[in-house]
């Protein structure tokens, strides 16, 4: 949680003014990525990542490592090598074994059970309740994702003394990633309005009922009532009372991760419903301030999964290349394909840039 103010950072980690939103050169797609085992889950956020055109600029760049000091297991050192070796590979496709071989280590293990409370809503867990990476076990993409980025944003922080959490937002991980939700509660007795800040990484829906992803931020954004057990301690009245919780985006990424939440909280069977997502989102009706000119996004990736229920299945994915194509990148496959295509997918996750 992040305090009322939201100080600023005593050290900017990396100038945001350094960060290019689009490709720095234009190639063919890069290569597919074997499956050894079950890892598909993990091939699909290699690739989306690979393709993220702000962090694959800074990689391709070997900025971080040319001064990293990390012995051992980095994963931003990782990510590196694996995004170089798949864009500038004459191969059709490449064994991740490096990544695997380094995600079996025990600082990425650690990092499996802080996020293991907090993923309803994923569809495959297999990763998480082993406690241990096993690439012959499947796991859940999104999953997979977080603990991705975290471990990319302590690699960031590595040798850094800055502690206060201002300046370990202005890693490049968090300058791309990061946005920041205000939740507003009113309490409905003495009308009192109390603020409270968080930072996020990605957004959570719920998609049932929801015919498409402005259906479900629209319900996101939905003020919704605090009462019975869920009563807000008033400040003003001394009191627990019945008040108005209304979540907004407070500062906008510059790359927005969705996961549609495809596993019913109460049954954990798979939700299945067609989704509609847009090719161009704006964000500003979801926004703490809603007036002011459109916050345009564009997908560059989409993450799908086949399957019947939460407990099997199939990870790929589509990922916008350097040079303007779509394709679906299937393990081992890549193949060009048009947006259409792309749109009239059952997603998982969704991955916009600004």
């Amino acid at each position: 949680v992040i305090g009322k103010g939201m100080n600023p950072p005593q050290k900017i980690l990396f100038p945001p003014e350094k960060i290019c939103m689009g490709w720095r050169q234009k190639r063919r797609p890069g290569a597919g990525l074997y499956n050894l085992g079950s890892t598909c889950y993990l091939n699909v956020v290699l690739q989306c990542l690979t393709y993220t055109p702000p962090l694959a600029n800074y990689l391709l760049s070997r900025q971080h490592s040319r001064f990293c000091r990390q012995q051992g297991f980095c994963m931003m050192c990782i990510m590196e090598a694996h995004v170089r070796k798949v864009l500038y590979s004459s191969a059709s496709a490449i064994r991740p074994r490096a990544v695997i071989r380094d995600l079996k280590c025990k600082q990425f293990q650690v990092l499996q059970q802080v996020f293991f409370p907090s993923l309803r809503g994923g569809l495959l867990t297999s990763f998480l309740v082993i406690g241990e990476f096993k690439p012959d076990i499947p796991g859940d993409a999104y999953e997979f994702l977080r603990c991705t980025l975290s471990a990319m944003q302590k690699a960031c922080l590595n040798g850094s003394s800055d502690s206060d959490s201002s300046s370990q937002g202005t890693t490049i991980i968090h300058q791309i990633f990061r946005g920041i939700l205000r939740t507003r509660v009113t309490c409905l007795i003495c009308k009192a309005v109390s603020d409270f800040y968080m930072a996020f990484m990605d957004i959570l829906l719920k998609i049932k009922g929801a015919s498409s992803l402005t259906t479900a931020l629209d319900a996101f954004v939905t003020p919704k009532q605090l009462d019975g057990k869920k009563c807000f301690k008033c400040g003003k009245c001394k009191k627990k009372v019945a008040a108005s919780k209304k979540v907004t985006i407070h500062h906008e990424p510059r790359v927005l991760t969705v996961c549609l939440g495809r596993a019913d909280e109460r049954t954990s069977r798979k939700i299945s419903q067609v989704v509609e997502y847009p090719e161009y989102l704006d964000l500003r009706p979801y926004m703490s301030d809603t007036a002011g000119e459109p916050l345009l996004y564009s997908l560059y990736a989409v993450v799908v999964h086949s399957g019947h229920t939460c407990l099997e299945g199939h990870f790929f994915c589509y990922t916008k290349a350097s040079n303007g194509q779509w394709y679906k990148m299937n393990d081992v496959t890549v193949d060009s394909c048009g947006i259409h295509t792309v749109l009239e997918q059952q997603a998982y996750l969704l991955f916009y840039a600004r």
